[in-house]
């Protein structure tokens, strides 16, 4: 038995044997494609814009010597200042013989008259002390009598153990009643074959047991008792 096939489905079967024909053909494709993402990566660098280069060097600072060199390239020698002469001239000092020894016994002869003073700081019984804390100045100051003398004791007559406890109370009195300046008078025992005894317990006793309450003491000046007193300073 034969059928007949109309013409209808007779060219519907031809458009699809066209369609399969004309079909583009995928490429097989592998599981295993190792430069795919180095491919990516190299179009990625080359679409992205490049950075900016910045230089990190410095240049490199210059010596002492190069700036010397520099500041002084055209700084020329003057040769005729290479050598200068220079006339000694001779030295025309003439000593007179004995001058100083006139003018020493001069000097001499008008103390031993009384015509001439003669300075209390430059002799052997000076006396001067002052506190650490406070300034030598200040005792300079004492000896030429700038501070009134508020109080005085006279310690003449006294055995050393009576002159020191009489100048213990008299110290602590002139406390008690706010005094800054008082005269001691203590001698020069130049008449003791032991020396100035008193003198020097005085001194003793102001530079040590009353060093705390005491601003320093110096000589007093000549018409106030002169190497034979003591002006002291008390805080």
């Amino acid at each position: 038995m034969t059928f007949a096939i109309q013409p209808f489905w007779r060219d519907r079967m031809k458009k699809r044997k066209t369609r399969k024909q004309t079909k583009p053909q995928v490429p097989e494709t592998f599981a295993h494609q190792p430069f795919l993402i180095l491919d990516k990566l190299y179009r990625r660098a080359v679409a992205a814009p490049k950075p900016v280069e910045t230089r990190t060097d410095t240049p490199p600072q210059k010596s002492e010597n190069d700036i010397f060199r520099e500041a002084m390239k055209e700084v020329r020698e003057i040769r005729a200042f290479r050598e200068i002469a220079v006339q000694k001239r001779p030295l025309s000092v003439s000593l007179k013989r004995g001058n100083a020894r006139d003018e020493g016994l001069n000097e001499l002869e008008g103390i031993v008259s009384g015509e001439r003073s003669i300075r209390l700081s430059d002799t052997q019984e000076y006396v001067e002390w002052v506190n650490p804390v406070y300034s030598r100045e200040l005792i300079r100051e004492l000896h030429r009598g700038r501070f009134a003398v508020q109080d005085c004791i006279d310690l003449h007559g006294f055995t050393l153990t009576e002159a020191v406890n009489a100048l213990q109370d008299f110290l602590a009195v002139a406390r008690q009643r706010g005094f800054r300046c008082v005269k001691i008078i203590h001698g020069r025992g130049l008449r003791s074959p032991q020396g100035p005894v008193l003198k020097n317990a005085v001194i003793s006793v102001l530079s040590s047991r009353y060093r705390k309450r005491v601003i320093g003491f110096a000589t007093a000046r000549k018409n106030d008792g002169g190497l034979g007193a003591l002006y002291v300073l008390l805080r």
